[in-house]
This record gives C-alpha cells, sequence and structure tokens, in this order.
C-alpha cells in the first residue's frame, strides 16, 4: 500500500463547490445542502485499508456529530476502471458494513477530488459554517500495523473546537493514507 500524505489545502480556503450522486439513494448531494452548518469532507474509497482500519471509529464519530453540530460527506474518487471495489454498487456495502449513516458520493470525473487537492484516502477536511477550511488533517495517529489505538481525536478535537469557537491550532498533522487512483492521463499537477 501506498503511503500519501495529505497536500495540506491552506487554512481559510472556500470549500470548493460539488454536486455529486449519492449511489446509496440515487439522489444527488451538493455543497449548498449543508450552507450555513460546519462541514466534514472526507475523501475515502471502499478498498483501502488505512479507510478500512478506522472506517468504524468514523462512522462513530460521525453519529456523535452529524446533524447536529457538524455535518459530515465522503467522497470516492478512485477510478473504477482499473479499482473496480471502489464501484458505486460496492460504496453502498460500504455504508452498511460500516454502518455509515452520512452522504458516501461518488466523484467518477476526479474533479471534486482534484478542486480540493485531495491526495490521500482517507484525506479530512473541516470547514467552517461560512465553508472556509478550519482543519486538514489527521483522523489520528493509528495507521494500519502501528498498535495504536484508533479514537479520531485530531478530527474531533478540531471539531469540538470549532463548535465552541475556539482557535483550532494551525499546526496540523497530514492525513496519511493510500494515493487516490488518478485514471490515466488525469493525474493531478498538486504533486
Amino acid at each position: 500500500m501506498a503511503r500519501t500524505p495529505s497536500t495540506m489545502l491552506p487554512l481559510g480556503t472556500a470549500a470548493p463547490n460539488f454536486s455529486l450522486p449519492e449511489p446509496a439513494s440515487g439522489k444527488s448531494v451538493s455543497l449548498a445542502d449543508f450552507a450555513g452548518r460546519p462541514l466534514v469532507v472526507t475523501f475515502i474509497c471502499n478498498h483501502c485499508p488505512y479507510v478500512k482500519h478506522i472506517a468504524a471509529k468514523l462512522a462513530e464519530l460521525a453519529d456523535r456529530f452529524h446533524g447536529k453540530d457538524v455535518d459530515f460527506v465522503a467522497i470516492n474518487s478512485n477510478d473504477v476502471a482499473n479499482y473496480p471495489d471502489d464501484g458505486p454498487e460496492k460504496m453502498i456495502d460500504f455504508i452498511r458494513d460500516y454502518r455509515i449513516g452520512f452522504p458516501y458520493l461518488y466523484d467518477e470525473s476526479q474533479a471534486v477530488a482534484k478542486a480540493y487537492r485531495a491526495a490521500c484516502t482517507p484525506d479530512f477536511f473541516l470547514f467552517d459554517a461560512d465553508h472556509k477550511l478550519a482543519y486538514r488533517g489527521q483522523f489520528d495517529s493509528a495507521r494500519p500495523g502501528n498498535e495504536l489505538p484508533v479514537t479520531g481525536a485530531d478530527l474531533e478535537d478540531a471539531i469540538k473546537a470549532l463548535i465552541a469557537h475556539i482557535a483550532i491550532p494551525d499546526k496540523q498533522i497530514p492525513s496519511l493514507g493510500c494515493n487516490i487512483k488518478w485514471k490515466p492521463g488525469n493525474e493531478p499537477d498538486y504533486f
């Protein structure tokens, strides 16, 4: 598995717009659906061992905050032609298997991943109520094989600070995971 870090989009960046299909519901979900509310945008996929390592705890963290204080949305931007385990039908299985209670969207063109300068799965972005970037970084320090417990502490601390209107430290640790599987010839220019 390739170890790829976040690109660390500059804090204060406005959330790039998106409108993407949600395979589980057949509906389209857009950034506008979360207007006026803080939002966690996370880039994940179905097959990545880094994502699978944290998926249950991510679902648990989101259950505590989603729809109350902060909304969550996940986006899968992987090339499904070359990585069929990341296809939309398997996204529905992933939601069921990990009890994901927030929208999991499919970015077939990979344009949304590029707009967010997403690099890895998982890659986390926390936006304030005005959809300005307040946190981008790791879920926690746990990685497959490093024996550290999966807690979600880094993201949870950032969410709690945002809700309490306390400054989130600028020093943030990049997320680390599998690289986004870009379509041949569609690799971004930010690497």
